[in-house]
């Protein structure tokens, strides 16, 4: 597994930061973020009281799709899917017996699924989409900055996008130069929000 680039956390108490480091540092490890989270730098001032946490984000798995997961094999009246990877089975299933009908899908076995009698060929089964990894990614995200952020801090303010996440959160209102530390924490790391 990769490591995240860029890792740095800004406490204006320093025995604060080096524990708040460790923390972060578990809390990504814990909830696979290290996949996902390319730099992170994270601020916190207990006096203001504020958290900030800004980084940027690896490129994001793409579109998992039927052929990803099995292979496809057509006989008379029936395509047989030998299952290599059981990580999607549930959704794929789901995809299926909403696209064709629970009549016309079997699953013998954990790796194993029968298609019958389907307006379909082997290669546009190939290329059902069956799940969105990045669809999660973003709640994932948000619940693993939550566990780091200090207890209590319940005024938040999130922003995501495709590379550049902010997260920000305090005991108090969100004012303009609270919020501006996020460009200040992006260009820390070479970054613009």
């Amino acid at each position: 597994m990769q490591a995240i680039e860029y890792f740095e956390v800004e406490c204006t108490e320093k025995a604060g930061g080096e524990n708040y480091k460790q923390i972060a540092n578990d809390v990504l490890l814990d909830h696979n973020m290290l996949r996902v989270v390319h730099k992170i730098h994270i601020y916190i001032d207990p006096k203001v009281p504020i958290f900030v946490a800004v980084g940027t984000l690896k490129k994001v798995t793409t579109i998992v799709k039927v052929g990803d997961i099995a292979n496809v094999n057509p006989l008379e009246g029936k395509i047989t899917l030998a299952i290599s990877d059981e990580t999607y089975l549930s959704q794929m299933l789901k995809v299926f017996w909403d696209r064709f009908g629970k009549d016309h899908v079997e699953q013998p076995d954990r790796f194993t699924v029968v298609l019958y009698n389907v307006p379909a060929t082997a290669a546009e089964i190939e290329e059902i989409k069956i799940a969105d990894p990045s669809q999660s990614l973003y709640k994932d995200l948000v619940y693993a900055l939550r566990c780091i952020c200090p207890e209590g801090f319940r005024v938040r303010s999130e922003n995501f996008g495709a590379e550049k996440f902010s997260f920000v959160a305090s005991e108090d209102l969100l004012t303009e130069p609270v919020l501006a530390l996020v460009k200040e924490k992006f260009a820390l790391m070479g970054e613009t929000p």
